[in-house]
């Protein structure tokens, strides 16, 4: 196939986008959910049964030092806590009861390192990722600076109304976690995190103008906020703004270009704008900053590549994707796909 006609072909089959979008989020949750036995989209083909699933990324840990333990929970509601121990994948897995919200809590070795609250609208197939950096005794002692460029200083007359922030949020009361999260920024007007997370709790309460007021403060006192402008991303996605989520994409991994999961969430916010040339390329740099860690990347252009008509180079993806993760659930599939479409 020529060149042009490739290219032609990849435009066109932008009206298929949406549907390759859907395909993709399903090869990601088969994927990372295979360690725990879990096919979600042979449980759930038409995604009515919610999963959440991710990867926990440690970065600046002392590589010669016992590896420290990794503990993700997930809280429903009135549901029991359900706990997950990370191997080394990173990899976790979490069939929900429902799609309100929830919260994830990321704990290394019992002391909490992330907390993450769930949105209770979008794609019953969740994907939270986590980047949790080294604190302490934990870092490398190899020479170096570590970034503080995300932190703040505790301020100890708001510490007891994060704990009860977290509560209520715990206990499905958005409406008791906002009015903390009020009080916090309050007192503390400075706290750019305390701004993200009074945004995310508004966000949850879809109540948008009052979500992106405070995004936008909290992107106001620290612009370089990465966490924030990726959320900001993920809003406009969830609003169907493909051409806002991308430049705010693009930013943030200008911000961080190291970040490999910018640039997959760039990368699938092309798709679905149907512009798979540009989608394509974010992936591919998604794969550079993380050949393993991103191996669905390759999953994703394989089913571009199908719809385009460009079965030699989706041939070639699928062929990656199984040195990578030769375990994987649709291995025969994909093995079925190569010997009949050899490159």
């Amino acid at each position: 196939m020529s060149h042009r006609k490739f290219l032609v072909n990849l435009f066109l089959v932008g009206a298929f986008s949406a549907f390759l979008f859907t395909s993709s989020i399903f090869a990601q949750v088969d994927e990372i959910c295979a360690e725990a036995g879990a096919t979600p989209s042979l449980d759930s083909p038409f995604a009515h049964v919610p999963y959440v699933y991710g990867r926990i990324t440690l970065k600046g840990f002392d590589p010669g030092a016992k590896s420290p333990k990794v503990t993700i929970i997930l809280i429903e509601g009135q549901q029991s806590a359900e706990r997950w121990t990370v191997d080394k994948s990173g990899n976790y897995c979490f069939k929900r009861k429902s799609t309100s919200s929830g919260t994830l809590t990321v704990e290394v070795d019992g002391v909490e390192a992330a907390r993450r609250t769930l949105a209770s609208f979008g794609s019953a197939q969740q994907r939270e990722d986590f980047e949790i950096y080294a604190t302490g005794s934990q870092k490398m002692n190899a020479p170096g600076v570590v970034s503080a460029k995300f932190s703040h200083p505790v301020n100890p007359d708001t510490v007891e109304l994060y704990k009860k922030t977290v509560e209520a949020e715990a206990n499905k009361d958005l409406g008791k976690a906002i009015g903390f999260a009020k009080e916090i920024v309050s007192i503390d007007p400075a706290d750019f995190i305390a701004w993200a997370k009074l945004g995310a709790l508004y966000l949850l309460q879809n109540s948008l103008p009052e979500s992106e007021a405070a995004l936008r403060k909290s992107l106001e006192l620290k612009v370089e906020y990465t966490p924030a402008w990726i959320n900001v991303g993920q809003v406009r996605v969830a609003q169907k703004q493909y051409a806002a989520a991308i430049e705010i994409f693009k930013h943030a991994a200008e911000l961080d270009p190291t970040s490999a999961r910018t640039f997959q969430l760039l990368g699938e916010a092309y798709l679905l704008a149907r512009q798979g040339t540009l989608g394509v390329q974010a992936l591919n740099e998604a794969l550079r900053l993380d050949p393993i860690g991103m191996a669905e990347c390759h999953l994703q252009m394989a089913h571009l590549y199908e719809l385009a008509g460009a079965k030699q180079l989706a041939t070639h993806e699928y062929k990656l994707f199984l040195s990578k993760v030769p375990d994987h659930p649709d291995k025969k599939k994909f093995e079925k796909f190569i010997k009949d479409n050899p490159e």
